[in-house]
């Protein structure tokens, strides 16, 4: 069972990276809509896997990935000045397929009832 601890760390790591994603990064492959669904971090703090959901195509999906990959180093540290931890985890970025997955399922959903 996680901690109440981690996750209000994993809450407020989720919060951190969407505004930073939103305001900081200027990268060009961050073009498509990004969410950050779930942050899952180790009880030693030493690893947090953030799922990415990104909405466009799969050229754009993996830029992304690529891109947060990238700045993995700049992020943590961000997050370190902005939560103030001593010991910040690592960030392993993985996409999460839920939202296109449901979009996909509400398209195919007109689509039946307009056809």
């Amino acid at each position: 069972m996680t901690s109440r601890r981690i996750l209000r760390l994993n809450d407020a790591i989720r919060e951190e990276l969407a505004e930073l994603l939103r305001r900081e990064m200027r990268d060009p492959r961050l073009g498509a809509l990004i969410s950050i669904t779930e942050v899952d971090t180790s009880p030693d703090l030493a690893l947090a896997h953030v799922y990415v959901s990104v909405l466009g195509s799969d050229e754009e999906t993996s830029d992304a990935l690529r891109a947060l990959r990238h700045a993995a180093g700049y992020l943590k540290r961000e997050l370190g000045d902005r939560l103030r931890l001593r010991r910040v985890p690592n960030l392993d970025f993985r996409l999460d397929p839920s939202l296109a997955r449901g979009a996909r399922v509400m398209q195919l959903l007109r689509e039946i009832e307009q056809g």
